[in-house]
């Protein structure tokens, strides 16, 4: 086995070598001739290469993509004319994993066939609902979730009690002047209240980590001081822990897929059950062993 592998890697060797000599003067040079690599008696055409090739890449690019796809052509074929020297008839006989794999994708494609033209994909919001109710235990969230206003300002900031006020507020007229102010005397402003986020992404958001931010929460606020003097702010507006039921909002799409990921698995359990009826029912089908 390590005699098979030194002379793989030597033929790869020259191989690439050879190559590289041939193609370091110009991408022209390498696309003159009809043949561009031999292994063997394999050969390589310049139209398949070509075809591997981008329109209007650069030369030096032309190059490094040639050299990429020739090197893996000629590994592949060199790897398989060694595997049909040194396997015996034997183990080079694919007849029977072929016609498993063979019998694996016609199989597929007639239940993605049958699902395609059956399958409802309609989900209304009643089922959503029914679904969620009665399947709250597959929902538990693995992180915690905010809606979330989130400011960076500079903690000595005239701006900074106002600010606080007015995106902590209810009032839609007070959270619009909040956007505003923000715009001129925060560096960094960002409304996030209207749906749930998890905390590792609000984390990101306001520059800092997942835990610090969790541990940084007092009451409606969690407020950190940067390095700079900076106070990177947080304001919760709604807060679900990590082992808490993920709310239905946070999860609609999620619960909405499982609805007709199940139609699937019935029709799909359907087909298998209505062909070996019929086939029963038609003589197809027999056990003589009981």
């Amino acid at each position: 086995m390590i005699k098979l592998i030194k002379i793989i890697a030597c033929l790869i060797l020259v191989s690439s070598c050879r190559m590289v000599g041939s193609m370091v003067e110009s991408a022209e040079s390498l696309f003159g001739d009809e043949v561009v690599a031999r292994v063997g008696n394999h050969k390589l055409h310049r139209s398949d290469l070509e075809k591997y090739i981008p329109a209007g890449v650069s030369a030096d690019d032309s190059l490094a993509l040639a050299a990429r796809y020739i090197n893996s052509w000629a590994t592949e074929l060199i790897f398989l004319d060694m595997a049909e020297k040194e396997l015996s008839d034997a183990e080079k006989d694919l007849t029977e994993e072929i016609e498993e794999y063979r019998t694996a994708l016609l199989k597929y494609r007639y239940e993605q066939h049958y699902i395609a033209e059956r399958l409802d994909t309609l989900v209304t919001e009643a089922e959503v609902k029914s679904y969620y109710e009665s399947q709250k235990e597959k929902f538990n969230l693995e992180v915690t979730i905010l809606k979330a206003r989130l400011l960076v300002i500079p903690a000595k900031s005239g701006h900074l009690k106002t600010l606080k006020k007015l995106m902590s507020s209810d009032d839609v007229e007070e959270v619009l002047e909040a956007d505003t102010l923000a715009r001129k005397a925060a560096i960094f402003y960002s409304d996030m209240s209207d749906s749930w986020t998890d905390a590792i992404t609000i984390a990101k958001q306001l520059g800092t980590d997942y835990e610090t931010l969790l541990s940084s929460i007092s009451g409606k606020f969690a407020q950190i001081k940067d390095d700079d003097g900076n106070l990177r702010i947080c304001y919760v507006a709604d807060i679900v822990r990590a082992g808490r039921t993920a709310p239905l909002e946070y999860c609609y799409d999620t619960v909405r897929n499982l609805v007709v990921s199940g139609r699937k698995h019935a029709l799909l359990n359907g087909l298998e059950r209505d062909l070996i009826e019929d086939a029963l029912a038609k003589k197809k089908y027999e056990v003589y062993v009981h």
